[in-house]
């Protein structure tokens, strides 16, 4: 599992040309699933997402959580950050079949909403566009290595 975390001031994802979800002050997180994720891997990934002190304090400091800040968060599906750079043309057999990514994406976000957060998302499996007004910027790229 990957997970890219941004924060950010605002970001809105963009579906069939109409504003989907948006958010303000807090984190995009684009989240690759993998063959070998599983639900213990996706609770290890949340508590590190939301306890992470990345965020700015009364002093420019990073010393707050997303939760001490009451951040909201939009979360995307994005299979090809499971991609294997191999050769030149990326190859995604690494990542989950889509109806397993599908349940453990959306049981990803159910634990971050069990945070208290307030989670948004796109629509797994659609094209999508997203906008982003990254805050720093500040961007993590969170594997299984980090948990």
């Amino acid at each position: 599992m990957k997970v890219v975390i941004q924060v950010v001031d605002k970001a809105s994802v963009t579906i069939n040309n109409q504003i989907y979800n948006s958010i303000n002050n807090g984190y995009v997180l684009l989240v690759g699933i993998d063959q070998n994720d599983d639900e213990i891997i996706l609770k290890k990934m949340v508590s590190k997402i939301v306890n992470l002190r990345i965020n700015p304090d009364e002093n420019g400091k990073t010393n707050l959580s997303i939760v001490q800040t009451k951040g909201e968060i939009l979360s995307i599906s994005q299979f090809t950050l499971c991609a294997s750079l191999e050769s030149r043309r990326p190859s995604f057999c690494k990542a989950a079949k889509p109806d397993i990514a599908k349940k453990l994406y959306e049981i990803f976000n159910d634990e971050l909403r069990k945070n208290d957060i307030i989670v948004k998302e796109g629509i797994f499996g659609e094209d999508m566009i997203v906008s982003i007004e990254n805050h720093g910027p500040f961007t993590i790229v969170l594997t299984e290595n980090d948990i």
